[in-house]
């Protein structure tokens, strides 16, 4: 397990933007940003989901929350553009941004796997993530001390058997974290980074591993400490680097 230990108050008075907040590694980490100190836009599709993380968050006394109820796959630009204007308007400026949602589509041999399939994984793990990122970056450079943190994934760093689909999607993940990188080095306050969160016990995992014993996973919980250094101000100066939860 990466080994970090935050300190309480390390994200006091930051803005931070969780996409897929509702369950799993993405409602794990909104809840540990928010109890460090963080104010924490809950970003998902499922608006009951966001709720119950928004009202765990606010009984634990933690920094209010915000939801935003947001279908990645069906966004259009200008929903962006309005998603940007409101962050703006509300909240000033943006600390950080977590890309953790994603879908994984079918798992199968590319020669069967469909262009509708296809379609469908890049227009949530990339082409969405994409948006957000140029949408909101603007937003990000107005913080003393922004961090753009992308979630990756084994198969997006050496491909793998019918894992098509999303596979290429986190190869494309890790273009566009080191794309962003390179062009916010040394000019803007901003930092941008990648996590493999590995095998961890969620639902998602469940669908792509059926017949593994999910209790030899570690809870999302469990791999939180990467997730909090490169969200603060100890990972100040680390950038363009492929960061492994466990």
């Amino acid at each position: 397990m990466f080994d970090y230990t935050a300190r309480p108050e390390l994200l006091k008075d930051r803005v931070i933007l969780v996409t897929g907040a509702g369950r799993g590694i993405g409602a794990a980490a909104a809840k540990t940003y928010a109890a460090h100190g963080a104010t924490v836009l809950l970003l998902g599709k499922t608006e009951a989901n966001l709720t119950e993380v928004y009202d765990e968050i606010e009984a634990a006394g933690h920094p209010q929350p915000a939801v935003i109820p947001f279908n990645l796959e069906t966004a259009l630009p200008h929903q962006y553009d309005e998603l940007a204007a409101m962050i703006e308007t509300e909240f000033g400026h943006l600390d950080g941004l977590l890309h953790n949602a994603s879908i994984i589509g079918p798992r199968t041999p590319i020669e069967q796997l469909s262009g509708e399939n296809f379609m469908r994984v890049m227009q949530v793990n990339v082409n969405a993530m994409f948006m957000l990122t140029s949408t909101l970056l603007p937003l990000l450079k107005l913080s003393q001390d922004a961090s753009v943190v992308f979630t990756s994934s084994s198969v997006g760093r050496k491909g793998r058997a019918y894992w098509g689909a999303y596979g290429v999607s986190k190869f494309a993940t890790e273009g566009l974290m080191q794309t962003l990188a390179d062009e916010v080095e040394g000019v803007a306050p901003v930092r941008s980074n990648s996590i493999n969160p590995g095998g961890t016990r969620t639902s998602m995992r469940a669908q792509a591993y059926p017949g593994e014993n999910p209790l030899n996973n570690p809870t999302p919980q469990e791999i939180m400490p990467v997730y909090l250094y490169l969200m603060g101000p100890d990972s100040a100066g680390v950038n363009g680097q492929a960061f492994n939860a466990q």
